[in-house]
């Protein structure tokens, strides 16, 4: 559970994890199974308790959930020894505390905001994961239609801006879209909204600020000046803020601006597509895509799938993407498919994966079958550890080690094993029917698609690189 807690302290996921333990007169004696799990999950949760008092362990627990939604959600920890749980004491209901939204800024901030958004003549958006966790859709867009700018997303910030919007680029970073970035290069204007700016986003930070000022709304105090200088800060709920920004802000109108960007989208290098004709990453998720509904949630583990996921599947709703972000965990992909099916009315959902994430986890299906979760499992399968791969092959002059896996798992029959089916696909033609067949089934199924171990995540900065050594071809 410590890894679940860290994905949900690096990604601001309010989460409250409850722990048992030793009896209170046993705690510090080394007793059989005694962990000082509060000590272990310090540094990776927003406040951590032990109870030992019963008489205080609603109000704690009432508290817990309070403190993981209050501010920047994150997770919260309470440890219950055995003989508290085994206690009695009288229960007084209450309700839960209220989670309220503000800004916390003056009217000068405002004004400062607002100045230098009317005096730049080529802002950029840059969303993350901050406007996804406060519902701030909507204020988004007002903002970008108020002052006429594109808008970019980290790879959390995804799902916030409907795919299809004129005003989207995709994601930028590391693995982000050509126009995305070489956008975000040229603004001279950045708006940052509930967003980080992670090592992966940013690339050389020199370079990546230079020429623009920034203007950084975030919840959390403590990210204002942390990896990138912010020459306005604006502290508070991204939903509240915004609302009040779009309200002060006068109409802009960018001509100029709008055609270069233009430019940029239309760009050979903002389009690289893998083969229309072959079962590739690219043509595996839009066979899913098209299959499901606009507000199918999807999850993904972590390496190339999950990139490919973020370039190629169309996000259209708000909260239709869940993955781990900051610590980038192999194996998440399985439990928070099954919780966000869970979550979301067991409705159908998706989870991409690959070979070496699903192994970490697999034992999961029995969990997602005997529950008759209706997810469709399409692993991606080149067997082999295709992020490290990659930059072995770029970087380390093809020194591979330890990234070729030479599994034998036969995928289709653990699927069946565990009571749930099992597809695989090796050819182009065999892909429609088998998610056609995915989505149609009640329970859990997984597709193995078999993809080239070869097959590469475009574009890609090179690390503490700049969009000036982007790498379109490979």
């Amino acid at each position: 559970m410590v890894t679940g807690i860290a994905n949900a302290y690096l990604d601001s996921s309010p989460l409250v994890a409850i722990t048992g333990n030793v009896a209170c007169e046993a705690i510090g004696k080394d007793s059989f199974q005694e962990v000082d799990i509060t000590g272990v999950t310090m540094p990776i949760t927003k406040h951590n308790f032990i109870v030992k008092d019963v008489s205080r362990l609603a109000d704690i627990l009432r508290d817990a959930f309070a403190i993981a939604r209050r501010g920047r959600p994150g997770p919260v920890l309470v440890d219950i020894p055995k003989d508290i749980q085994q206690a009695d004491c009288y229960y007084e209901p209450k309700k839960a505390a209220p989670v309220t939204r503000s800004n916390n800024n003056g009217k000068e901030a405002f004004a400062e905001a607002v100045k230098l958004i009317s005096q730049c003549e080529r802002p950029y958006i840059y969303t993350g994961g901050g406007t996804v966790g406060s519902n701030a859709s909507q204020e988004l867009l007002a903002l970008a239609e108020k002052i006429d700018s594109p808008i970019g997303s980290s790879m959390m910030g995804l799902s916030a801006v409907s795919h299809d919007n004129p005003r989207f680029l995709g994601m930028t970073g590391m693995h982000g879209k050509y126009a995305a970035s070489q956008v975000m290069g040229r603004a001279d204007l950045l708006i940052a909204i509930g967003t980080r700016f992670s090592d992966r986003a940013t690339g050389n930070k020199l370079a990546f600020i230079e020429g623009k000022k920034v203007i950084h709304i975030d919840i959390d105090p403590s990210e204002i000046g942390k990896n990138i200088p912010a020459f306005v800060s604006l502290i508070g709920d991204v939903k509240a803020v915004l609302k009040k920004l779009v309200a002060e802000l006068p109409a802009g109108n960018r001509k100029a601006w709008h055609q270069e960007v233009e430019s940029f989208k239309n760009c050979p290098d903002n389009r690289l597509e893998m083969p229309k004709d072959s079962l590739n990453p690219e043509t595996v998720i839009q066979a899913v895509n098209r299959r499901a509904p606009k507000d199918t949630v999807v999850c993904t583990d972590v390496g190339q799938h999950q990139m490919w996921t973020a370039q190629y599947y169309h996000f259209a709703k708000p909260r239709s993407f869940i993955t781990s972000g900051g610590l980038g965990t192999m194996g998440f992909g399985m439990g928070a498919a099954m919780g966000a099916c869970i979550g979301n009315s067991k409705k159908k959902t998706v989870l991409f994966t690959s070979d070496g994430s699903f192994h970490m986890n697999m034992n999961e299906m029995a969990t997602a079958v005997s529950n008759q979760l209706p997810l469709v499992i399409v692993l991606l399968n080149n067997n082999t550890l295709g992020m490290v791969r990659q930059w072995q092959t770029l970087f380390f002059d093809k020194r591979y080690s330890h990234t070729s896996l030479e599994r034998r798992t036969d995928y289709v029959k653990l699927a069946e094993a565990f009571g749930a089916k099992g597809l695989r696909v090796t050819k182009l033609e065999q892909l429609d029917k088998a998610v056609k067949d995915a989505f149609a089934a009640k329970g859990p199924v997984l597709i193995e698609a078999v993809i080239d171990q070869d097959a590469k995540v475009l574009p890609m900065i090179p690390p503490g690189g700049t969009i000036k050594d982007i790498i379109v071809k490979a």
